[in-house]
């Protein structure tokens, strides 16, 4: 990987992570549209710890807030049915579905699953389902409101997002939607819950490329650094634009752009200008 390809990628990286888009499709695909082939999964997922990294800065306090009760609740009955105590506990357990599938499927979504076929499918039909979750959805309940149950079908969603073209937050957000949460709400939950995930898929990613574990393309490490650098800067603006924007705006923008790129990619492919895999 080039210099000039870490900073173009990580730029795209950062721009798209917490828009409902799929920040692994983009990055497969504009590195196959520019002829520097698919970046591989070990970089996307080094490159999100840079907009994770975003994410624990944006909301260091409620982090700060959540992680510190819940350590004190483990000691102290009397904080377990403090709301940061239980979002503690219902950011684990909404945490459990993508790592036992992450672990169960790592080789098919390092290399399977990245077929921009699959990606572009996986943006086409997810647009609708989260164009339809907009629609339904009472949008009435707030993060006090969430209970366990929910916290699992968040985190079922978010696994969806192993499949490039998906997108964590779009999938965690849909599922939030046709559960009755706000806007605002779906996408802060949608936020803290990949905080564990993605760490932990990034962390692993970079042990597994440092002890040659890691399926299809191998990491350069200098590239790849500068591209978590630059998602982290470009991430932290996006998440601040994104929740002002939730207050007033819709979700239907983002499902015609991700209606068209996946019907573009789908012509593409087809036509021989870009390999599938």
């Amino acid at each position: 990987m080039s210099w000039i390809e870490a900073v173009v990628l990580g730029l795209v990286q950062g721009l798209t992570e917490f828009l409902p888009i799929s920040s692994s499709a983009h990055l497969r695909v504009v590195g196959e549209a520019a002829g520097w082939g698919d970046p591989g999964a070990a970089f996307t997922a080094i490159t999100q710890i840079g907009t994770e990294a975003a994410v624990l800065l944006y909301f260091r306090r409620d982090i700060t807030r959540i992680v510190g009760t819940w350590v004190r609740a483990l000691g102290n009955r009397s904080l377990r049915s403090d709301p940061d105590a239980r979002m503690g506990w219902l950011i684990i357990v909404g945490s459990l579905p993508i790592v036992v599938l992450g672990l169960l499927f790592q080789d098919r979504i390092e290399t399977t699953f990245r077929d921009l076929r699959i990606v572009a499918i996986a943006l086409v039909v997810f647009s609708l389902v989260l164009y339809r979750a907009d629609r339904v959805g009472t949008k009435k309940r707030e993060l006090d409101q969430l209970t366990v149950g929910h916290g699992v079908a968040f985190g079922f969603a978010q696994a969806l997002a192993l499949v490039p073209g998906v997108s964590r937050s779009g999938g965690t957000i849909t599922a939030g939607l046709f559960l009755g949460y706000s806007r605002a709400a779906a996408a802060r939950y949608s936020f803290l819950l990949a905080v564990p995930a993605v760490l932990g898929s990034g962390f692993f990613q970079a042990y597994e490329a440092l002890t040659g574990g890691v399926a299809g393309e191998s990491v350069a490490w200098g590239p790849t650094v500068l591209a978590t650098v630059l998602a982290f800067g470009v991430g932290l603006a996006v998440i601040a634009w994104l929740l002002r924007y939730l207050d007033r705006g819709s979700f239907t923008p983002f499902v015609v752009y991700r209606v068209l790129l996946g019907l573009l990619i789908l012509a593409l492919v087809g036509t021989g200008v870009l390999a599938p895999r």
